[in-house]
């Protein structure tokens, strides 16, 4: 297991090391002049080449991505080349907004989507089953920024019950957060709840075939007890898979609904510097995303070895495939 765990730090060291390269070289060839967004197209060659120097842009590509990569060992994202304000403590704050958004988010997919898949898989041929599924398949198919734009229209404008937009932190005003707080997560978290909740009920309808669950019923369980005693924790195996991918995915998707619900996160804090050209503050941005990513997927391959101790000595590869090809049916 301690091999097992290694193995995937250092995948975990390798993908941030190749990502860092790749989205330093990807943000240097795009079109445009740095020095020129920030000083004007009226500024004189002079005044661009003192730009240059005074932020290093002039440099050796080498030189520059081995400070960019120093700072971020050290915990410095540098100094905006727009505002001329250090990007640590403005990426710090919008983080732990996009943090509890995508984190409420999931909470209420995985709320939603576990009980009623499994209703889903234990009553496939009733009405209920077949409501919960059609339900879901709907809700795979909106977009997060449509029920975001619906919710708006619907619960803020017309009806007047919660803020159309806006953020307070909680330790400022806990009521007015969880006011504010309220649509975004519905926003984000309807959508993923129907996609989990397909995945919930494929792997709870493959246990359910298992020879195992028989074992327990001819042994005198209920369904529903061989189910919750011995079925839902291997169904649990390819559904972290899933919830693992499904947070990465919100993670990078909060952008638009921030967007929306004028929620002060990273991913605004992203697109404004995208539109300013701040280069630091992009490519500063995009790492600590590709951060969360990654680890993301390291504690989902962590996880499958507490709830299946017999992936404790399968080598870990594959191991995500095949918790995605046992939960893929999605049926």
């Amino acid at each position: 297991m301690t091999r097992h765990l290694l193995s995937l730090l250092a995948q975990l060291v390798t993908t941030l090391v190749v990502a860092s390269i790749v989205v330093f070289l990807v943000l240097r060839v795009l079109p445009g002049d740095t020095a020129a967004v920030a000083l004007g197209v009226h500024a004189t060659p002079e005044a661009l080449a003192a730009w240059r120097a005074e932020h290093g842009t002039d440099r050796p590509l080498v030189v520059q991505y081995l400070d960019w990569v120093g700072g971020l060992l050290r915990g410095d994202l540098g100094t905006s080349f727009v505002t001329g304000r250090p990007i640590t403590p403005l990426v710090a704050d919008r983080v732990q907004v996009t943090l509890i958004l995508v984190g409420l988010a999931m909470l209420l997919a995985l709320v939603v989507a576990v009980p009623l898949g499994t209703l889903a898989a234990v009553t496939q041929r009733s009405l209920w089953g077949t409501l919960v599924s059609g339900a879901s398949q709907v809700g795979v198919a909106v977009p997060n920024f449509l029920v975001g734009v619906l919710l708006v229209s619907l619960v803020a404008v017309r009806a007047g019950w919660l803020p159309a937009g806006g953020w307070v932190p909680p330790a400022e005003d806990p009521a007015e957060f969880w006011r504010h707080v309220a649509l975004p997560v519905l926003a984000l978290g309807t959508v993923q709840a129907a996609i989990v909740t397909r995945y919930v009920r494929s792997a709870v309808l493959e246990v359910m075939r298992e020879d195992f669950l028989r074992t327990a019923r001819a042994a005198g369980r209920t369904r529903t007890g061989a189910l919750v005693h011995h079925g839902l924790r291997n169904a649990g195996v390819p559904v972290v898979t899933v919830v693992g991918v499904q947070l990465a995915a919100l993670l990078v998707g909060a952008v638009v609904v921030e967007r929306v619900f004028v929620v002060p996160g990273l991913g605004s804090l992203l697109v404004d510097s995208v539109a300013n050209r701040d280069l630091l503050a992009v490519q500063s941005i995009v790492m600590v995303l590709v951060l969360l990513v990654v680890v993301v997927n390291f504690l989902v391959d962590a996880l499958y070895t507490v709830l299946d101790p017999r992936l404790r000595t399968a080598g870990g590869t594959g191991v995500r495939g095949a918790g995605v090809l046992a939960a893929g049916g999605a049926r």
